[in-house]
């Protein structure tokens, strides 16, 4: 691939692990890893590339499965140069692709920016938040989302806007293998020092209810309509079950942990126990929240679509 691909200034590397790089610390390599130098890099690398080569994003790896087997294909990771965030007006920030949600609540608390807190509870990127519609503390993407740019699979670069992304409750309509590479998000007029107050309540909030110093995926299953999903599992007796090195949080119960040694097929195996548990007690079927990507290690002949 790398003679195909002379004009890459970004960095190209082959089998790549990817367990360091995601939250539960588990999972196989990418065939290929890609971290663009710009944006143009990365139209230029998407534009050459094979269409049948299949691409997905990575941000920070916070809500991610990446299965044993590892990810065929190109894995594109948005390093610093995406990492940026800057005023637009009074109550706008563009926020690059690459950015952290405390970086983008930071940003909007130091230029009076309020309406963006919750982003600072989300272990994750603005192109993750962008895909997933994500949430957290009475705040979600399509709240405060303006537009963003995205960089699709055939290298094109195009701006849609909030109504394009067809939201719903933990995900959006953005295209297969599209890159989000920045955004546009618009609060409300504040006080920083009530900003600085309401992250410093969502802070302790999270440390007192979430595993966060433990090998984690975040919230693991979507809340389904009129219930948490914490609750139908600690009913179905789920709590601190365990499989291989995986085990249900004692903490809060819609988190799965890495006691240490698991595999990312002990991690899945574990989240379907749980959700045929929750099935058999409640009659609910519980949906994945975290992404599950690549192939497992004994089956190399499939691949599942990931996300950023």
């Amino acid at each position: 691939m790398e003679a195909l691909f002379p004009s890459v200034s970004g960095k190209l590397t082959a089998n790549a692990p990817l367990a360091p790089l995601v939250w539960f610390k588990s999972g196989g390599a990418a065939e290929w890893l890609f971290e663009p130098k710009d944006i143009d890099d990365l139209q230029a690398f998407l534009r050459d590339l094979d269409p049948a080569v299949p691409v997905m994003a990575l941000g920070l790896g916070s809500n991610m499965i990446v299965r044993d087997g590892g990810v065929r294909g190109v894995v594109v990771r948005l390093g610093k140069p995406f990492a940026k965030v800057a005023r637009v007006d009074e109550v706008t920030l563009d926020c690059g692709g690459g950015a952290s949600g405390i970086l983008v609540s930071s940003t909007a608390r130091d230029n009076g920016i309020s309406g963006v807190e919750f982003l600072r509870s989300i272990p994750g990127t603005v192109g993750g938040f962008v895909r997933m519609n994500g949430g957290a503390y009475g705040g979600e993407v399509k709240d405060i989302l303006v537009d963003c740019d995205v960089v699709l699979r055939s290298g094109e670069l195009v701006t849609l806007g909030n109504a394009d992304l067809g939201y719903t409750y933990r995900h959006s309509e953005l295209p297969e293998g599209a890159i989000v590479v920045a955004a546009r998000f618009r609060g409300q007029p504040g006080e920083p020092a009530a900003i600085q107050a309401e992250m410093d309540r969502i802070s302790a909030s999270r440390e007192a209810s979430q595993p966060l110093r433990s090998k984690t995926g975040g919230s693991t299953f979507k809340n389904p309509e009129g219930h948490k999903a914490w609750q139908l599992v600690d009913r179905a007796g789920c709590r601190g079950l365990q499989i291989g090195g995986a085990q249900v949080s004692e903490k809060h119960t819609n988190f799965l942990i890495n006691t240490g040694g698991a595999t990312s097929a002990d991690i899945e195996a574990l989240g379907e126990e749980v959700r045929r548990r929750v099935r058999e007690s409640s009659g609910v079927e519980l949906e994945w929240e975290i992404q599950r990507v690549g192939t497992p290690a004994d089956a190399s002949n499939t691949q599942q679509a990931g996300t950023q």
